[in-house]
């Protein structure tokens, strides 16, 4: 069965006072396909990430998850969208329990079905039985773990992941690393995930690489060392980014 197309952007533009932080960017991603966006500082991942989310509005080009337009049927396109910001977004003084349900309610889940995806996504990041712990008592992995959770409860097409993994220990930055891949790979979730680090990107990742506010290399990691004649993807970014930092 041929994949779906989660999220499809097309022409892509956007400036600010003048100055083009996107240039004509276009890509698509599928479902069950992890996608590596990296780029250095100022390369346009955030500016990106805050047209696809609305936050910011699109005024040049075009953005589709699951088919739906997002400047047009941007209801129907959100519902398809699960995100995990660098910042957590958590409220520090509620419960892991609390602050999943009040997410369960925005998307109009009845208290049954949502109890029953709060156990599930808990569970699978083993974190149920810490469900009724403060968010301000949990470790910056943990927390991260609550995140992804409720990013994920209303069943969500596609993951858009914010460098999530900022500031982590390296155990709990490559749990997470493991756990989103083998999400994608077992419940055909699109994932869109921003990162600096190159260790993030797993061999099968579709890989975007973004610099200037311009695509550099769109494909499998196969295709982007062949492009650069690189073996490793370190290398081949410092080869498309002329050296500068991710």
């Amino acid at each position: 069965m041929k994949p779906s197309i989660a999220l499809s952007i097309e022409d892509l533009s956007f400036s600010y006072s003048g100055k083009k932080a996107l240039d004509h960017v276009g890509f698509k991603i599928c479902s069950g396909e992890c996608t590596l966006l990296l780029g250095p500082n100022g390369a346009g991942k955030s500016t990106l990430f805050s047209l696809i989310t609305r936050l910011y509005d699109t005024r040049e080009g075009r953005i589709e998850l699951c088919g739906f337009d997002i400047k047009k049927q941007t209801r129907s396109a959100l519902a398809k969208l699960g995100v995990v910001f660098q910042q957590t977004t958590l409220d520090m003084d509620l419960s892991v329990m609390q602050n999943l349900r009040y997410h369960t309610a925005l998307h109009g889940m009845g208290r049954k079905l949502a109890a029953q995806r709060i156990q599930q996504e808990l569970e699978r990041l083993d974190m149920y039985e810490r469900r009724n712990e403060k968010i301000r008592q949990l470790n910056g992995g943990h927390r991260r773990r609550v995140e992804i959770a409720r990013a994920l409860l209303h069943k969500p097409a596609l993951l858009l992941l914010d460098e999530p993994t900022v500031g982590l220990d390296v155990p709990s930055r490559l749990a997470i690393v493991d756990y989103v891949h083998q999400l994608a790979a077992d419940e055909k979730l699109a994932v869109l995930w921003a990162s600096h680090l190159i260790d993030e990107v797993y061999p099968d990742d579709h890989l975007i690489v973004l610099h200037k506010g311009r695509i550099k290399a769109n494909g499998t990691v196969d295709e982007v060392l062949k492009l650069t004649d690189s073996t490793m993807v370190k290398d081949a970014f410092y080869t498309l980014t002329q050296g500068e930092q991710a």
